[in-house]
């Protein structure tokens, strides 16, 4: 008989646990959202030994403390769910810092496993960790991996067997405080038992006693819904406010300093230096990457260098499959043409094969090698070093350098940089980055500025585009900063360490992102012809080319044909380009009205997945008027384009 076994990869941020998860589950995943909540949701499956294991990758954080939507759904998830094992990923160069989530972990009593994680990596630095002094000290096992090689993944997977089954006896370590903290602690746990044993069968009664010293507001929320919770609340808040008379400090930071303490303590009891390592190759390209001068040339010839892969690798296979479906579909329309009407053959040839023809040979090479670079510079480490350059820039539109990152995702797609503006520390801020990050050229839209003025004007034409992107980013950035109150925050964010990036991971990142391109939006752009084709056939084309006309024609200076991409574009912005060859002759344009299409296109609002996100993570007021201000700017600037251009 096959058991089952749910297990939770926890971590802090940038410690690999995203590669353990990739390893242990391979292509066998799905991502969506928790339930009720707009933090993503990573799930995947693996067989080993007779047992099918289901992994949830729970968000990476810092600390179980309420300061973000990530933290409460962590623990609150490995509080109410109880999975049968926690892999408690760390990152074995930076104990200390990672152990201080540990202790927060231990203190909700779970069944744990350390995974301590890029070992190589310390020992470059020059660290030894005793794994099996950590294991007596903490009370768990612990396990060595190096993630990026798959090294130690077979253990870990034993060693969660193990535990799952109780084959490996626990004791983890009760974490202590000092003895002002311990008495009142004791004393709220007490009243916590005999008040509120419901909310005791779900959190450990000294664990609520613990954040109700932190003033944890998720945890004071859960207790004012019980009849007895005023109270204990109450109670609490006299324990605390006596803690913070005898420190002269607020009670989260006296508790927190004792748990970095405790952990420091148990990180130099394990942890070896051996030599004084020597500057490595990893810190010399760390200095010169983040350099005040050097970095900048340095990020702008990675971009530049990136774009420049994408055009001449796009149009290279585009033109390829161009000219081998442009026979197949020949062939087609031949050998249907004495069997079936002439209708039906257009819905077949030009409706379904041209719909999918077009979406391999004009969306696919642009959008594949991009997902690749982009894993790239995830992975290397290089995304956090762009971001720390980018801070003062960042700062001129009220943002720092972390909203940089949701921006670099938004060239791969908006919706999950969208989402990525939740590393925003305010809702100000994750509302002006949304703002500034659907003006990016996604890769949908990239799709139609090298496949259609890169291709047919020149790649100059198509980087200006980018620049023009950049600046209207920027000016309208400042321009909601200002209009938007408050101020903005410094940047802290952490630089991880630059690290190979391994194949694997990068082809599993770009096949899960070009998945959703070909299951979600292939129907899309199918459908999408597939309606082209019934309205040229029914005659409604006319109705909507002469609607448009006075618009498309008289404003924009494009042919009035080029209104029914525009329309369907809101469907997918590759969908533009695609639905337009089919049209017109892309050959026919003038080299202006390609740019005005492409102008046009890159700044209305991206598609309906894009405003679906928006509206998750705003509301609808929100993210209609985003959608507005981007219909109504695209429109304007292609009008002030084409008659500039046609000077």
């Amino acid at each position: 008989m096959v058991k089952q076994l749910r297990i939770a990869l926890a971590g802090n941020a940038n410690v690999g646990k995203s590669v353990i998860f990739n390893q242990l589950t391979g292509l066998n995943q799905i991502v969506g959202n928790w339930p009720g909540k707009t933090v993503e949701r990573a799930e995947g499956t693996l067989h080993f030994e007779g047992y099918t294991i289901r992994i949830i990758d729970v968000p990476g954080i810092y600390s179980l403390s309420t300061f973000s939507m990530e933290e409460i759904v962590s623990r609150d998830y490995i509080a109410t769910e109880k999975p049968d094992v926690i892999i408690n990923v760390v990152d074995a160069s930076m104990l200390e810092r990672n152990l201080y989530f540990t202790l927060q972990l231990l203190e909700l009593d779970p069944p744990i496993i350390l995974d301590l994680n890029q070992v190589d990596f310390a020992a470059k630095k020059g660290i030894k960790i005793d794994a099996e002094k950590l294991s007596l000290a903490l009370g768990v096992p612990v396990v060595q991996t190096v993630a990026i090689t798959g090294a130690g993944i077979n253990e870990l997977l034993s060693t969660v067997v193990a535990v799952a089954n109780r084959e490996k006896q626990l004791q983890p370590l009760k974490v202590t405080y000092g003895k002002e903290i311990e008495k009142r602690a004791q004393a709220i746990e007490k009243l916590v038992n005999a008040k509120l044993p419901q909310i005791c069968a779900v959190y450990p009664a000294r664990w609520i006693a613990i954040k109700l010293l932190e003033r944890d507001e998720d945890v004071t929320g859960k207790i004012r819904n019980y009849e007895s919770g005023k109270e204990v609340l109450e109670y609490a808040e006299k324990l605390a406010g006596e803690l913070e008379k005898i420190h002269g400090e607020p009670s989260p930071v006296i508790i927190a300093s004792e748990r970095y303490s405790l952990a420091t303590k148990i990180a130099k009891a394990v942890t070896t230096v051996e030599t004084p390592p020597k500057i490595s190759l990893e810190q010399k390209i760390d200095a010169l990457t983040t350099h005040k001068v050097l970095g900048y040339p340095i990020l702008a010839g990675v971009l530049a260098a990136m774009f420049a892969l994408i055009f001449i690798g796009g149009n290279f296979v585009s033109a390829g499959f161009d000219y081998t479906f442009g026979i197949l579909t020949n062939q087609t329309a031949n050998a249907l043409s004495p069997f079936l009407p002439k209708i039906a053959v257009d819905l077949i040839n030009k409706g379904v094969l041209s719909g999918i023809f077009a979406g391999i040979s004009v969306a696919l090479p642009y959008i594949v090698p991009f997902y690749i670079l982009l894993a790239l510079l995830e992975d290397s480490g290089y995304l956090p070093r762009a971001a720390f350059l980018m801070d003062n820039l960042m700062h001129k539109i009220g943002l720092h350098g972390k909203a940089f990152i949701p921006i670099m995702l938004g060239y791969g797609c908006n919706v999950p940089a969208c989402i990525g503006c939740r590393i925003m520390e305010t809702q100000r801020e994750r509302f002006l980055s949304a703002f500034v990050v659907v003006l990016i050229p996604c890769a949908a839209r990239t799709v139609v500025i090298l496949g259609l003025v890169g291709r047919f004007v020149g790649l100059h034409a198509a980087l200006a585009l980018y620049v023009f992107d950049l600046v209207l980013v920027f000016v309208l950035g400042r321009i909601a900063f200002k209009v938007l109150p408050g101020e903005p925050v410094g940047l802290i964010m952490e630089m991880p360490s630059y690290k190979k990036p391994s194949m694997k991971n990068i082809l599993v990142k770009t096949w899960s992102r070009t998945r959703d391109f070909v299951f979600i939006a292939f129907p899309i752009i199918i459908a999408g012809s597939l309606a082209i084709v019934a309205l040229d056939i029914t005659g409604f084309t006319s109705y909507i080319v002469n609607g448009a006309s006075p618009l498309i024609s008289g404003w924009l200076g494009l042919p009035v044909l080029a209104g029914i991409p525009l329309i369907f574009g809101i469907l997918r912005k590759e969908l533009t380009l695609i639905l337009l060859a089919e049209l017109i002759p892309l050959e026919s344009l003038t080299a202006v009205q390609m740019i005005v299409f492409a102008l046009v296109t890159m700044i209305y609002i991206p598609c309906l997945a894009t405003i679906a996100a928006l509206k998750r993570e705003f509301g609808w007021k929100k993210a209609l008027a985003i959608t507005l201000i981007d219909v109504g700017l695209a429109l304007l600037l292609g009008g002030i384009a084409y008659r500039i251009l046609s000077l």
